[in-house]
């Protein structure tokens, strides 16, 4: 067995012993070892995809939704680069991620050889762990080193802060093995064709093989119990503000309802469920509400920073507890104490003169937003969020588009249980966003859930075309593209850039382009949906396809200022 096979088939077999299940390949010549190796291991589910960018986006779609690392694996050169985007998505949303770089040999680099750059630390600190793993060569202890690095690797990326981490893998010709393996299911006398691969080399000076039993070469054991929450204060007037984050919103929800404080949910914080207040975004933006609705207490979980009314919000209290083990959100400086966990005061009591005040707030508010957006049946931009948040049946999978599209969620989306609403919010880029979106589904379907739903932008759409293109042996979701064209970047309109004289075309961006045609190129189903009770309608279907969906940036900028208004005139009266 040549050194570059025998090195990707030990990291692919110690990586699936750990639990790696997917893995994206974007082809190229020197990671050949590490596609074959991928793509003969039993219980690696293999994508392949064209595009750098667009596999290191799916990449991050897969791992986010199964809450595992997925494997992503890149030729040499600008393709390694072009994982860049994702990788930083990753660190700041922690998505647990571990990406494999091929690399030509030492005696190459620096030699104006081709397709060799510098990939040496090529993602900085947005990586949890970096390491260059060194030329193989059969001499002894590298099976010792190459599995305790898997370990090591699969560990820094999915334990106590997930994140990427980057092995840069510099492979020696040849790069093919002298024996093909069998594909997963060819060959009824390999269960696991790369482990016999493994236990047959004898021509190395030392096994090659793992541990016993399929276990792990280090295996990790969790602590037993989690931090012990600490006691909050005793006040009437406290705030629970759940931002975006994977974690779990049961304790939130139950603090909640222990003290009657109102609590405030993004959308892909997964607790606007119960009696979470819906309409917060517009309650805040209301200078009256807010200025007669100071908190004395304000508890974060997650990353809060969808509007800017609530993050001017935050710096009202008096007390500000951000809660987070070692890293936590405080994007305003307005936390006054960090804690691992919370529990709610001794004696809280949740029917309080300020929960009232809260809750006859929402129900105002709600009926305000609801009033305006049943006024009209053509479609608007946020009666399409909410009645996609509110119809997408129970099991479903929703991603968010960033922009517009997780904010008109915000603003219009009621509370709901049965859902799973996610998104890329870590730098709340729209560059890859397609490629997400399939990737989660992908992850989403396998471990049983429904059908998936994304809402998109166009730009965002056109951005990540290429996240379409999949090959005919690839694997498919369930998942319907909702398409919002108003032909440019519409949260621009919202913005103080929209009076300028040259707005249109370096803010408004307009291009043109159908969805339909976006759909033709990558040859999947699509349809126009024009009136609000087609969309139940619409929605129906299997795997891939895109709805769309026409409105007009300025009339959608005017509608959520009367939307506001409404809201405002509600609490007045």
């Amino acid at each position: 067995m040549n050194p570059s096979t025998a090195l990707a088939r030990v990291l692919v077999d110690e990586l699936a012993r750990c639990g790696l299940s997917e893995a994206v390949v974007a082809p190229g010549s020197r990671s050949t070892p590490l596609a074959l190796a991928l793509a003969a291991h039993p219980d690696v589910r293999v994508h392949v995809r064209v595009d750098e960018r667009s596999a290191a986006y799916l990449a991050v779609g897969l791992a986010r939704t199964q809450r595992l690392p997925a494997a992503l694996v890149c030729t040499s050169g600008t393709a390694a680069a072009n994982f860049h985007p994702a990788v930083l998505e990753a660190d700041e949303s922690g998505v647990p991620l571990l990406v494999l770089t091929a690399d030509r040999p030492p005696e190459l680099r620096g030699t104006g050889a081709n397709q060799t750059v510098d990939q040496i630390g090529l993602f900085g600190s947005a990586v949890r762990m970096f390491t260059e793993v060194g030329t193989p060569e059969p001499v002894a202890g590298m099976t010792a080193y190459w599995r305790s690095l898997a370990c090591r690797a699969w560990s820094a990326a999915g334990t106590e802060r997930p994140g990427p981490v980057h092995l840069n893998l510099a492979f020696r010709e040849p790069l093919v093995p002298e024996t093909a393996l069998p594909a997963p299911g060819e060959s009824p006398s390999a269960a696991d064709p790369v482990a016999e691969a493994l236990a047959a080399a004898d021509d190395w000076p030392e096994p090659l093989i793992g541990r016993p039993s399929g276990r792990p070469w280090i295996a990790r054991h969790a602590a037993p119990r989690g931090p012990e929450p600490v006691e909050l204060p005793a006040v009437e007037r406290g705030v629970v503000v759940c931002g975006d984050g994977d974690y779990d919103p049961i304790p939130y929800l139950a603090l909640a309802a222990q003290t009657g404080w109102p609590l405030l949910a993004e959308p892909t914080s997964n607790a606007r469920r119960g009696d979470a207040v819906s309409a917060y975004r517009h309650l805040l933006a209301s200078p009256r509400f807010a200025a007669e609705h100071e908190p004395e207490l304000v508890v974060t979980a997650g990353r809060p920073g969808l509007s800017r009314q609530l993050l001017a919000y935050l710096g009202r209290a008096e007390r500000h507890f951000a809660v987070g083990t070692g890293r936590f959100a405080d994007p305003v400086r307005t936390a006054t104490d960090t804690v691992p966990a919370v529990a709610a005061p001794a004696g809280a009591r949740p029917d309080t003169g300020w929960a009232r005040s809260w809750q006859e707030a929402e129900r105002r508010a709600r009926a305000a937003v609801d009033g305006v957006l049943d006024a009209e049946e053509a479609l608007s931009e946020i009666r399409l969020a909410r009645d996609l948040a509110a119809q997408a049946p129970n099991g479903t999978l929703l991603f968010a588009g960033s922009s517009m599209p997780i904010r008109d969620l915000d603003a219009a989306m009621s509370a709901r249980c049965g859902a799973r609403i996610i998104g890329n919010r870590g730098v709340s880029g729209i560059d890859g966003t397609v490629s997400s979106a399939v990737g989660a589904a992908l992850a989403h379907q396998r471990a049983g859930g429904g059908g998936g739903y994304a809402l998109l932008g166009d730009l965002a759409m056109l951005h990540d075309q290429n996240g379409l293109v999949l090959g005919p042996g690839e694997p498919r979701p369930d998942l319907a593209l909702v398409a919002v064209n108003n032909d440019g970047g519409g949260i621009f309109s919202g913005l103080e850039q929209a009076g300028h004289p040259r707005f249109e075309r370096l803010f408004g961006t307009p291009h043109g382009v159908s969805m339909e045609r976006v759909a033709q190129m990558a040859d999947v189903p699509y349809t126009h949906l024009e009136w609000a009770s087609d969309l139940p309608k619409a929605l129906l279907g299997e795997g891939l396809r895109i709805v769309e969906v026409c409105t007009g940036r300025a009339d959608s900028a005017a509608l959520r200022r009367t939307v506001q208004q409404a809201v405002e005139a509600a609490l007045e009266d």
